[in-house]
């Protein structure tokens, strides 16, 4: 079977979390084609893999949301869309439910020759006028059309692109993955399969809430558009699949159809941990965090907390491993806070082998504003880790079970509350026969639950309904 899968700003061009988690299912399942569907920010990063792909991918199509750049239009043509085609296209923004079907077929017509000729359009111009005039008459029209040209511009460069031949898509996330998935089905009729690792849609929203570019009555506007863009999703697949039962609430709250949503956890190769050796040095406490330097692993709270360790266990040592270039400015931030806050013995490894470092962590730390079920920390409990992690996602769920004896194998926080966080490493610092016990916790918790046979059974089983 020919499965087209589909990845947005992940696999192939960064590491960890879901692109790990991609390049897991590819490689372990030869029996079956892949087509990747990726979709990327920037044209400059055409062919930058930083996976060496397994042989059984047959195919890679890149779509980059910078491409519009390159085209040129004529700005006022009369592109000749009728009313319910203007209108479908007025339901994406005014907060009302979107006609996909409708979007589908104009925008990826012949009536609209390039994204560049719809954005410049006459039709496009009166559809938000009409948006103007019906929702928002306290906007002024200039501001409104350039913001909405921004949010659209993705959107219809995806379905402009139109999606390979495929036995079955299958998107690993929701916002324009899951359109991509959702027009496959619709040009092809072919199944389509969504798997969401986080909630798209409540990452979004927090991000515009927090975001200053955005003002008043455009952080609506968005919110709506990735809300329109998360029901294509779940109204067009077949089956959604998630990694926990409380992602699972939140997607029937966000009006998924309950019937469709099934869940199949995370899982690692528990027996490639098992030749880690301890590397303990009696003096010191080593704390780690395998993580990429981006924001939404919050590094500066991680950082902060680091600094009240500091000054009840002197002997600690923190371990940053994971990339440092995917946000160059942040990366800067951090350095700049490690200096302002005079910290020592604070270490960013970048890109690394975790495997040889792990042994030498007395814990690991994850500081993540939003996750979804972590594989670093089933990575860290098949090392017999214990974990201090923020409260989100699965990650309560992993550290304290889910009605199973296992025990605690870690210790939750509230998300950027670094005194807590602090706390918890010192308690976790000052008490070995703890830290041990937790890590025994975790260990028995991977191994039963959390496996990676677990995982491909479900995906296989999955798959086998759909093939041809």
């Amino acid at each position: 079977m020919k499965i087209c899968l589909i990845a947005e700003g992940s696999y192939p061009y960064i590491t960890g979390g879901v692109s790990s988690w991609i390049h897991s299912l590819i490689a372990s399942m030869p029996e079956h084609e892949f087509i990747i569907y990726a979709i990327g920010a920037e044209e400059k990063n055409r062919g930058k893999y930083v996976y060496q792909l397994p042989p059984n991918v047959v195919e890679i199509k890149e779509v980059f949301l910078d491409a519009y750049l390159k085209e040129e239009a004529a700005p006022g043509k009369r592109l000749g869309l009728t009313e319910d085609e203007q209108q479908a296209l007025l339901s994406l923004l005014d907060g009302s439910k979107g006609d996909w079907h409708a979007l589908f077929s104009v925008l990826s017509g012949s009536k609209v020759p390039s994204v560049a000729e719809l954005l410049t359009s006459k039709d496009f111009f009166e559809v938000i006028q009409r948006l103007c005039e019906q929702k928002y008459p306290q906007i002024p029209f200039t501001e409104m059309i350039w913001m909405i040209r921004s949010m659209v511009l993705p959107l219809c460069l995806i379905i402009q692109n139109g999606m390979p031949q495929a036995d079955l898509y299958h998107s690993v996330c929701t916002g324009y993955g899951g359109v991509a998935g959702s027009l496959g089905k619709y040009l092809h009729a072919k199944p389509f399969l969504l798997t969401e690792h986080g909630i798209y849609t409540r990452e979004r929203e927090e991000e515009i809430i927090k975001a200053n570019w955005i003002k008043g009555h455009f952080k609506d506007i968005w919110i709506d558009y990735f809300h329109n863009l998360s029901a294509c999703a779940y109204s067009y697949a077949d089956e959604v699949i998630t990694l926990f039962e409380r992602n699972k609430e939140i997607q029937i709250e966000l009006g998924c159809d309950p019937s469709k949503v099934s869940v199949i956890p995370n899982g690692v190769k528990v027996s490639d941990y098992a030749d880690i050796v301890e590397e303990k040095k009696n003096d010191t406490i080593t704390i780690g965090a395998v993580v990429r330097v981006v924001p939404i692993k919050d590094i500066k709270t991680m950082l902060q907390s680091f600094g009240l360790v500091k000054e009840q266990v002197p002997h600690a040592t923190f371990v940053i491993m994971g990339p440092t270039d995917e946000d160059e400015e942040y990366y800067t931030e951090c350095l700049q806070l490690v200096d302002s806050l005079q910290l020592e013995d604070v270490t960013f490894t970048g890109a690394v082998n975790v495997k040889e470092h792990l042994g030498k962590m007395d814990m690991l730390v994850l500081t993540s504003i939003s996750e979804g079920q972590p594989l670093v920390i089933l990575e860290g409990m098949a090392c017999r880790k214990p974990f201090v992690t923020t409260d989100v996602g699965s990650c309560r769920e992993l550290l304290y079970g889910n009605g199973d004896n296992y025990g605690n194998a870690g210790i939750t926080v509230p998300v950027m509350h670094f005194t807590q966080i602090a706390q918890a490493i010192i308690t976790l610092s000052q008490n070995e026969p703890l830290r041990r016990r937790m890590g025994r916790c975790g260990f028995q918790r991977v191994s039963a639950i959390y496996t990676h046979e677990n995982f491909l059974a479900g995906y296989r089983n999955m798959y086998r309904k759909y093939e041809v």
